[in-house]
Order: C-alpha cells, then sequence, then structure tokens
C-alpha cells in the first residue's frame, strides 16, 4: 500500500517541494520499507508502524517496543505514544552512503512479552543540497605553440556529492575561442572532461590565456560551480605521452604489505630526446589514494603505500598523468579493488536478555535475542551459531544475523540453579575464525517441593510432673526451595487427646519446631499422646508436610504404696487367729499392697518392722505372706502386734505401714477377753466423744422441738373443736392420731427409720445393739466402744449413724432391760 508520507521543504529553497511516496511492503515477513528525503526537520513524520505491522500502542507499551541498530545510529525515533517513527536527527544522505545508491537505513523494532522482531528499511533519496565544486580555485596549463588543433588537455572534473540527476550533468568553458571542451565517456561508465584546442596558439600573438570552467547539476533550482583555468603558451614540444590503456584494472588483497607493487603503467612520447621522457604522477585532484598507493615517477610502478580494509573500502579509482618534458600530458584511471580476506571474527551482541527466569518456564521460552554479525564478505561472513547440545536450551535464528536462544527442556532450580551458557559464533572463512559469548543464566524458584521431615514419626519422652513451658523436642523439616518457598513455619494440627484439644496440652513454636509442655502430666492419668505437627513453607499457595509426635510419659515414684489387705480402720481392730497347734510356717495373713506407678517404682518389697516377738513371725520380701518361723507354744502371748512396712523401689523410695493384730489362741472366747482391753487410739476416742456430744445435742434439739410442735398443734385442735361444738354439737367425735406414729399394736411406737432391736442391761456398758454378722475363718472384729459392735467394712460415718441411733434409743429404754453375754440368748430380747 501506499502512504503520502511528507513535503519536505529546505530553508535555502523555500520554492522546492517534494512529494514523497512511501511503500509499505513484506509484511508477511515482518519487514516494513519506507522513502523519505534527506534533511528534513527533526521530528518529521516517517511512518505509522501501528497500521504498516498491524500492532496498537497497547502492545508497543506492554512490550517496552525500541529500535535496534547494528551500527548505533540514531536517525529515526520511535513515537510509543503514537505509533510513528519520527525523524530524531538531521539526516545528511552525502554523509551517510556517500555515492552509493539507493541510500537506506536499516534498524529492527523489537517488542518484548511475547518477543517480536520487525526490520524496517527506510530509504534516504536525494535532494538538491550541494553544488558542484573543484578541488582548486585554478589551475595551470602550459601548451607549446606548435600544439595542432586537436590536441587534448586533461582537466580535473568536478565533484558533486549528490546523485542522479542532482548530480553534475554538463560542463562549459569559457570563452572558446582557442578551445573547446569535451566530455569522454570511459568504457566503465564513467565521464571525465577535457579541454581540446580547435585553433592554433600563436604564442607571439598572446602568451597567456585565461578560461573559466563552469559545471552545472541537474538539480531544480541547478546549481553550478567554477574554476578557473591559465593556459601558458609554450614553445617546441609537439607531441603528448600516451597511455598504453585508458582504463588499469588490479585485484590487490586487503592483507597486501607495505611496499608490495600491485601495477607498473607505461605511456609513450613519439618526440625525441628530451621530450620523449615520461614522468608518471597522481592527478593533481587525487586526495585519499595518494596516501595508500605510492607512484614511481620514473618507472611507473604503483605500490602499496598503506593499510588496506576490505571492509572500509572496497574499491579505489586513482587518476594518474603521463608528463613530458614539455609539459604534454595524458591520464589514465587506475580502478584497484581490494579482495577479502578472513581477518575478522563474529561480533555477538545481546540486545534482550530475561535473567534469572522460573524453573517453570515451558520449553519454547524466549530467554535471550542475539545480533551476530560479521564485517567480512561471502563464506568469510556465513556464520554458524551453537551451544553446547548438553544444555536445556538451543539457538534458533529468527532471522539474517539475528537469533534466538530458547529453552529446550525442563527446567529444575533445585538440580541445576544456574547455566553457564556459551554461544559460539564461527564463520566459513579459511581458516574460520569464531567467537564466544558466556551468559549466566539465573534459575528463579518456584515453590515446587513441599516441606519435608526426616521420620514421618518422632517419638518423644517426658517426666511426669513436669514443669508448664518445658521443651519436649524439635521438629525440623527441609525444603529444597530458597527464599519465601524455602521458610517453614510450624503449627500443631487442631485435634482431641481426652476430650480436650491437643493445644490445652502443647504447644508449637511457629518458627523453631520447638515442642513445648502446657500443662504438667500425670503419668498415672494418661501415658501417652499421639500429635500431629504440620510444616508449612511461605510460597504462594503454600505447600505442607505432617509429622506425627509420639509423646511418651515416664513415670516418677510420685505415689507411696497402697495396702488393700487388712484394712485399717479407726475403732475396730482385725485380727489373726493362730492355733497354738499351728506349726512352722503357718500361713497368718497376708499383706496385699499395690503402687499407681509403675516399672520399678512399683516394685514392692516387704518388711517386719515391729512385732511383739520377732522370734515367732517372718514376712516374704516379695509376696507379703506372714508365716511362723518356730512352733507356737503355750507361752506365747495371745495378743501379737505385727507392724509391717511396705517399700516401692523408686528412687528415693516411698513406704507404706500396716498394723496386722494376731490372735494366739483356740477359742473364741479366749480371744475376746484379751482384745477387750486393746487400748485405743486417743485421736480416735477424742474423736467419738466429739460426735457423741454433737450428736445428743442434736437429738435434744430435736426432741424439745417435736415437743413444742405437738403441744402447739394440741392447743390448735382442742380450740377449733371447741368451736366446732359451739357452732354444731350434733357432729360425732372423730378420734385424733398423732402422725408419723405406729399403731399400739404394731412394732412399737418409734418412727419406723429408728426401729432396731436393742439390748439392754443394768450395765451402761454391755448395752448393745445387734448387728449380728458371722465370722469369717481366722478373722475376727472386736468393737471397744461402750454402745456397738459393728462389721471391719463399715465406714466411720455409718458407724457415726448407728451411734446416734443407740443413744436416741436408749433414753426410751425402760430400766428393766435384759442382759446375756452369750449370743444365743439374743434372740428373746424385746423389740422396740
Amino acid at each position: 500500500m501506499c502512504v503520502l508520507c511528507c513535503v519536505a521543504k529546505r530553508k535555502p529553497f523555500s520554492w522546492w517541494s517534494l512529494l514523497l511516496c512511501v511503500c509499505v511492503a513484506d509484511m508477511a515477513l515482518g519487514q516494513v520499507r519506507y522513502s523519505i528525503p534527506e534533511e528534513m526537520a527533526t521530528g518529521s513524520l516517517v511512518g505509522n508502524i501501528i497500521q504498516d505491522l498491524g500492532l496498537d500502542v497497547k502492545r508497543l507499551k506492554s512490550g517496552r517496543a525500541r529500535i535496534f541498530t547494528e551500527d548505533g545510529s540514531e536517525y529515526i525515533g520511535l513515537n510509543a505514544e503514537k505509533g510513528t517513527l519520527v525523524v530524531s536527527k538531521r539526516i545528511d544522505r552525502e554523509e551517510l552512503c556517500k555515492q552509493v545508491s539507493p541510500c537506506s537505513l536499516h534498524f529492527q523494532i523489537i517488542l518484548e512479552n511475547p518477543m517480536e522482531l520487525h526490520r524496517i528499511d527506510v530509504e534516504i533519496t536525494d535532494i538538491n543540497d550541494n553544488a558542484p565544486f573543484f578541488s582548486k580555485k585554478e589551475y595551470g596549463f602550459q601548451v607549446i605553440e606548435s600544439a595542432l588543433p586537436g590536441a587534448r588537455y586533461s582537466l580535473e572534473s568536478a565533484r558533486d556529492p549528490d546523485v542522479a540527476h542532482n548530480t553534475i550533468q554538463t560542463y562549459k568553458l569559457n570563452p572558446t575561442d582557442n578551445f573547446k571542451l569535451n566530455v569522454v565517456s570511459r568504457p566503465d561508465g564513467t565521464k571525465y572532461i577535457e579541454m581540446v584546442l580547435h585553433a592554433s596558439l600563436d604564442r607571439e600573438k598572446q602568451e597567456e590565456h585565461k578560461l573559466t570552467l563552469t559545471a552545472f547539476d541537474g538539480g531544480n533550482p541547478q546549481k553550478s560551480g567554477s574554476i578557473k583555468i591559465n593556459v601558458i603558451v609554450l614553445d617546441a614540444n609537439d607531441n603528448a605521452p600516451v597511455f598504453s590503456q585508458s582504463v588499469y584494472r588490479v585485484t590487490v588483497p586487503e592483507n597486501a604489505s607495505r611496499g608490495t607493487v600491485i601495477l607498473k603503467v607505461t605511456a609513450t612520447d613519439n618526440d625525441k630526446g628530451t621530450n620523449e621522457e615520461v614522468v608518471y604522477s597522481f592527478s593533481q585532484h587525487t586526495d585519499s589514494a595518494s596516501s595508500l598507493f605510492i607512484m614511481d615517477p620514473h618507472t611507473g610502478e604503483m605500490t602499496v603505500g598503506g593499510v588496506l580494509d576490505y571492509e572500509k573500502v572496497k574499491q579505489y579509482e586513482v587518476d594518474i598523468e603521463a608528463t613530458d618534458k614539455g609539459g604534454l600530458t595524458d591520464t589514465s584511471k587506475v580502478i584497484i579493488e581490494v579482495t577479502d580476506l578472513n581477518d575478522n571474527a563474529p561480533a555477538i551482541s545481546i540486545i534482550s536478555l530475561s535473567n534469572p527466569i522460573p524453573e517453570d518456564s515451558t520449553p519454547g521460552t524466549v530467554i535471550a535475542m542475539l545480533n551476530i554479525k560479521d564485517l567480512d564478505s561471502g563464506r568469510n561472513g556465513q556464520i554458524k551459531c551453537f551451544i553446547s547440545s548438553d544444555l536445556p536450551f538451543k539457538i534458533k535464528s529468527s532471522s539474517t544475523n539475528f537469533y534466538s536462544l530458547i529453552s529446550d527442556d525442563v527446567l529444575d532450580r533445585e538440580t541445576v540453579p544456574e547455566h553457564n551458557i556459551t554461544i559460539t559464533a564461527m564463520d566459513e572463512g579459511s581458516p574460520p575464525y569464531s567467537t564466544n559469548k558466556t551468559i549466566n543464566l539465573r534459575i528463579s524458584d518456584v515453590n515446587d517441593h513441599a516441606p519435608m521431615f526426616p521420620q514421618q514419626i518422632v517419638t518423644a519422652f517426658i517426666t511426669e510432673n513436669n514443669s508448664p513451658g518445658m521443651s519436649l523436642l524439635s521438629v525440623k523439616a527441609t525444603d529444597n526451595d530458597s527464599g519465601n518457598n524455602a521458610r517453614i513455619s510450624y503449627f500443631l494440627e487442631d485435634s482431641h487427646l481426652n476430650g480436650m484439644s491437643a493445644s490445652a496440652y502443647f504447644s508449637v513454636n511457629a518458627e523453631s519446631g520447638d515442642i513445648l509442655a502446657v500443662r504438667s502430666f500425670d503419668y498415672e492419668s494418661t501415658k501417652q499422646f499421639s500429635i500431629r505437627v504440620k510444616a508449612q513453607d511461605g510460597g504462594s499457595p503454600p505447600l505442607s508436610s505432617n509429622v506425627t509426635v509420639k509423646i511418651l510419659i515416664q513415670d516418677q515414684n510420685d505415689n507411696p504404696p497402697q495396702v488393700l489387705y487388712p484394712v485399717q480402720t479407726g475403732g475396730s481392730v482385725v485380727a489373726e487367729m493362730v492355733p497354738r497347734s499351728a506349726d512352722v510356717g503357718y500361713l497368718v495373713t497376708k499383706v496385699v499392697a499395690v503402687d499407681v506407678d509403675s516399672g520399678q517404682n512399683a516394685w514392692l518389697s516387704y518388711k517386719l518392722q515391729k512385732a511383739t516377738d520377732r522370734a515367732l513371725f517372718e514376712v516374704g520380701l516379695q509376696n507379703g505372706e506372714i508365716r511362723t518361723i518356730r512352733q507356737v507354744t503355750d507361752k506365747d502371748t495371745v495378743k501379737q502386734r505385727l507392724t509391717v512396712i511396705v517399700e516401692d523401689n523408686g528412687q528415693p523410695s516411698r513406704s507404706a505401714t500396716v498394723i496386722v493384730n494376731v490372735a494366739v489362741a483356740d477359742s473364741f472366747p479366749e480371744v475376746l477377753s484379751e482384745f477387750t482391753d486393746f487400748p485405743h487410739d486417743k485421736e480416735y476416742n477424742d474423736n467419738l466423744t466429739f460426735y457423741l456430744v454433737l450428736a445428743l445435742a442434736v437429738v435434744s434439739f430435736l426432741f424439745i422441738t417435736c415437743l413444742v410442735v405437738i403441744i402447739s398443734v394440741k392447743i390448735y385442735r382442742w380450740r377449733r373443736e371447741r368451736l366446732f361444738y359451739k357452732s354444731s354439737g350434733n357432729l360425732p367425735v372423730i378420734p385424733y392420731y398423732p402422725p408419723l406414729y405406729a399403731d399400739v399394736g404394731g412394732t412399737g411406737t418409734l418412727k419406723q427409720a429408728f426401729s432396731c432391736e436393742v439390748y439392754g442391761t443394768t450395765d451402761s456398758r454391755k448395752n448393745n445393739i445387734k448387728c449380728a454378722q458371722p465370722f469369717s475363718q481366722g478373722t475376727l472384729g472386736v468393737d471397744h466402744s461402750d454402745t456397738r459392735t459393728v462389721p471391719r467394712h463399715k465406714t466411720e460415718s455409718e458407724t457415726m449413724l448407728t451411734e446416734v441411733s443407740s443413744i436416741s434409743i436408749l433414753t426410751a429404754m425402760p430400766s428393766n432391760t435384759y442382759s446375756s453375754t452369750n449370743p444365743a440368748d439374743f434372740k428373746n430380747n424385746t423389740h422396740y
């Protein structure tokens, strides 16, 4: 498509304008071509890449669009806000390309995310901004007067940096009385001018001729430049030298050393003597070539006098002259072509690099864009680019001299955190040159690894009765990721232990993983706990894993042994009977004790601490069995009191004592007569007296209260009856029975709750309540209180209730009570 780009105006020529057609082509290949005239004002529009490349402003901004030129020039700028290319600095086509036509600027527009490359070619068209000029203001000739019409004299050609029709088109010589101008075309298409004598000279008439040579270009407006020519008429020599060739061509390698002969020119002169001697020289208007080449004036040999570089100048054109002694000259042109050698290594430039890249980048991700160029030509400038095949990357050519480094496999930072990618560019010259460029590519971390515990189950031990806040153990997890992805926090998973939340027993330090006990533990209540600790990293999203922690409570010797048998009571004496006929080893009884601790803390040993007769009994160290160690004799006392101590094996050990009363007798009455005088515990007697007094006071208070209530009710009913009789004397009399009292024909006049069998005597110390219970073999329970005999298994509170009941009943007993010491007589006693 064609777009009207601009109309450029130069200040010196405001009347001149140029209509420019901008053509955009090769869009399918990502290439656009524009054409603009030189000397456009800074900021002038070059083209609209949004329309021509099918992009939009958002893509330019998000892709950070920028211009890349291989030579670093900044003639064209990019306006990312409008999506246009503009002139960023003055463009002089002659300075940029000299005589090369067409003259073009080549650059690329680079976009990122994703990376794109668009080639832009901008052709710089010429305008007539340079006038023809000559290297000198004056030029002198010596012409012999004998010169015949048709004699030719080479003139310096004017130069015009412009090209095409803007360069030199015509020359004009003034005056033309004796000389006329002739434009000669060479076989290679170049032109040169010469002055031709068309009328004979007469030194006597005019010794010097002053001419003006003017060169005109073809621009609009037309420009010109002139030079003055002074012709001095000489005498004699009428033949000019003639070169053997009008154009000499020679090729020279760019590595030719100084003094190398590249060409020998020859010119002949038909004159004789000194007039045929020819001197060779460079033409006066040969400028730069004269510093690189040397002409021998006598032999015509041309040698190398400087350093040649094919990459800078590929061809030289040198004008040479042959002059005889009479001043006659002939001119020729030497075209020197410099041949290329492989003397330049490829140059690698990184124009874009993504570093670091995430480890989850998919294969095919563009990592870097490279520009690789070789200043040599032909095969010497053809490049092969490659990297090591062991790397998960590859090089891909995107366009001429441009390459992309892309990923070719899955990346793993934990395996290889960074890659040193050496890019090798090698040309195809002989011998080949190569260049290496190393990119240190870092792989950034992605949270793709969960924290890992070294063990799935961890066991910790803690002694019971620990102090709250005590550290049990520390769990540690590792994460192969890095940074926040490897920052691990520890949490106690919510669960229930013994009906309570796990956090009520334990806590976990989120940073260190230390597990702390929140409370003190009791081995006898709970022997072990099982909790789960979660390790979570700081990634997004976070990853986690769990470890099971088994916490075993270790026992301490914090519980003394407990005696289960014989049972120790406060008021009764447990007596074990041993017949006098018992043999050695007779089993009297067995002390049974337990310890709620465990292990060696629960290993119990039994020892006899005190005994009435140590020579008669022994206690088994391990089983607590009390046995006789000799034959029982008649001399042994009936009452035997043994104190047994039970010790555990803890450190320090704990113990308990039990008193075992043994009766050495063959009959029960003998036992009763002996054990009635057993002394009581003072504390027990004091407590019993206190409870009896308290019970008596309570019962008295209740009795008085009931008496007052009954009298009050009686009076109240009597008054109502009186009122009733007064109001209606005809009603029958209803008998009244007090509540809660039994009938006379029943079991008595006491409340049912206090009804029991009472055995009374005149001796208050013999008054008893019958609560008969059969005796077990070898065991006798004897009560030494004044009021009762109770079984061994009754508690103190039950005993107290029985005592209170006894006292209540005794207060209502008649004086004629029945007394008997024979248990068989108890059946005939009166019930109350």
